[in-house]
C-alpha cells in the first residue's frame, strides 16, 4: 500500500509515517518512481509504535525495543529492557491513578453543599 492509504488506515500522518520511516522504525520499498509502499503488516506496526510513544518511549527507545517485540531478539539484556520500560509504564500507571483519585476528591468537594460551590456558581465559571 502508499503512504496515503497507510496514513488513512492507521490515523497518522504522512509526515509522521516518513518520521518514523527516517528513525528506522518502519519500513518502505521504493518503486522506480520512488514511491513509498508498506506492506499490509505496516498497520500493525505504526499502531505499536504509536501506542509505544504514547506510553512514552522515546523514537531511540522504540528502535531498541522492536527487535525484542518482533521476537527476533530474546537475551537476557532485551528482557530486562523490556521489564525496565514495563516497570516505567506501571509507575506513570500508578501515578496517573493517584491524579485521578486527587481530581475525583476535589470535584466531589467542590459539588458538595458545603464547599460553596454550587452547580449555577461551576456553570458560570465554564462559561
Amino acid at each position: 500500500m502508499r503512504i496515503g492509504e497507510l496514513a488513512t488506515k492507521t490515523g497518522v500522518s504522512v509526515r509522521a509515517l516518513r518520521y518514523y520511516e527516517e528513525q528506522d522504525l518502519l519500513t518502505a520499498a521504493r518503486s522506480s518512481g520512488g514511491q513509498r509502499h508498506y506492506l499490509d503488516s505496516a498497520v500493525d506496526r505504526v499502531h505499536l509504535i504509536q501506542m509505544l510513544y504514547a506510553a512514552g518511549l522515546s523514537s531511540r527507545t522504540i528502535l531498541d525495543l522492536l527487535p525484542c517485540v518482533d521476537a527476533k531478539v530474546n537475551t537476557p539484556q532485551s528482557r530486562a529492557m523490556l521489564r525496565a520500560e514495563r516497570d516505567r509504564i506501571d509507575q506513570q500507571i500508578t501515578q496517573l491513578r493517584q491524579a485521578r483519585e486527587r481530581l475525583d476528591a476535589v470535584i466531589a468537594f467542590s459539588e458538595s453543599p458545603a464547599s460553596g460551590c454550587t452547580r449555577t456558581n461551576a456553570d458560570a465559571l465554564t462559561t
